[in-house]
């Protein structure tokens, strides 16, 4: 199952016209790029991926098939949702079951397209949003501490480290910070996540904007970007109106309508590999005769840890992987050029795979 990451804002944000515009794409895209609809809110998008169609070319692959990542079209916020206004319970069920969030900004004005609060002020709709993530974090965590007090008062280590991971998220939520603001260890990572906090998920700005800021963005979207890096977050600038034109185009008349509006690929590719980033993620790559496949591991992952991705014989098993980097793949034409030019790693269990690794792996069962 694809990680998943909910596309949150308030209501006529444009967030629904960014998720049909992600679908449309994947649609457009079949030919190399899969594409399903597994509930009527969620789509299963492809991550855009240039050196797959090279490592193919080079390989003669009969099939690409790419990395993917799930998009939640998350129903639309109001004030008040961390109490049940509007959709708030189904809206804040929704993210939690998401691995990351992308709270979408709205950075144009148009008067034909009315604001629930009746004014366009992003970095105020940021601010409802965060509020009401925080306050229904504040409400789950403060239910738990008296029964987790109780427990780790009989000895159960368990619940006493939960107990103090509780209080540290309950000491940055009450100063008004979100919970990802907190310093967490390695050790700590495990118990953390299982916390299951809004406010404690890896967190993407998307500021959409109308068609003539697609390119450059506006006084609005910087504000946004702005505030992305004082929140250590990333952002991105889209307009999902445009991107929703866009992916009806064949490829020739996308890239004849990107060219006039000076840009040199669609927002939603942008978007799409920042949310796969967010989620600390990156790619390895298997080449053959059959297919030329991404496969989808945590930065850092060993070379048995990525081997058993695909199979979990592989990572038991795992006796070496045959490693190219990607450059070397394409530049000596293959497996065989790179190993004549010595540019074929026999790499072991520590090894830590790298982005855009070509591998092979030896494994015995």
């Amino acid at each position: 199952m694809a990680l998943k990451v909910a596309i949150v804002g308030l209501p006529n944000v444009g967030k629904s016209t960014l998720f049909n515009a992600l679908t449309q794409t994947a649609a457009a895209q079949a030919a190399n790029y899969p594409f399903c609809t597994i509930e009527p809110n969620v789509g299963d998008v492809a991550v855009p991926e240039p050196r797959l169609e090279a490592l193919a070319k080079v390989a003669g692959s009969k099939e690409i098939i790419p990395a993917r990542i799930n998009f939640v079209d998350v129903a639309g916020l109001v004030r008040g949702a961390s109490k049940g206004e509007g959709l708030g319970n189904q809206f804040l069920a929704n993210i939690r079951d998401c691995d990351a969030v992308a709270f979408v900004a709205r950075c144009f004005v148009n008067d034909d397209i009315t604001h629930v609060e009746g004014r366009i002020d992003p970095l105020a709709d940021l601010e409802i949003i965060e509020t009401e993530l925080m306050l229904a974090d504040l409400e789950s965590l403060e239910k738990r501490v008296a029964n987790l007090d109780k427990r780790a008062k009989t000895g159960d280590k368990e619940s006493a480290n939960t107990l103090r991971l509780v209080k540290l998220a309950l000491e940055e939520l009450n100063a008004g910070r979100p919970a990802r603001t907190a310093k967490i260890s390695e050790d700590d990572e495990k118990a953390w996540r299982m916390l299951q906090l809004l406010t404690a998920k890896p967190t993407l700005y998307v500021c959409n904007v109308d068609e003539g800021a697609a390119g450059t963005g506006n006084e609005m979207s910087t504000a946004v970007a702005e505030r992305a890096k004082r929140d250590d977050a990333e952002s991105v600038v889209i307009s999902a109106q445009i991107e929703s034109e866009i992916a009806m185009l064949d490829a020739a008349e996308r890239a004849e309508f990107l060219e006039t509006l000076g840009l040199e690929e669609p927002g939603l590719n942008r978007m799409i590999r920042e949310a796969f980033k967010l989620l600390g993620l990156q790619s390895y790559f298997t080449c053959g005769p059959k297919e030329t496949r991404a496969w989808t591991i945590p930065v850092g992952a060993t070379a048995p840890q990525a081997a058993g991705v695909i199979h979990t014989d592989f990572e038991k098993g795992f006796i070496r992987a045959e490693t190219i980097a990607f450059p070397d793949y394409i530049k000596f034409n293959g497996e065989a050029g790179a190993r004549d030019a010595g540019k074929l790693r026999q790499e072991g269990k520590e090894y830590v795979v790298q982005d855009g690794d070509v591998m092979n792996f030896r494994f015995n069962v």
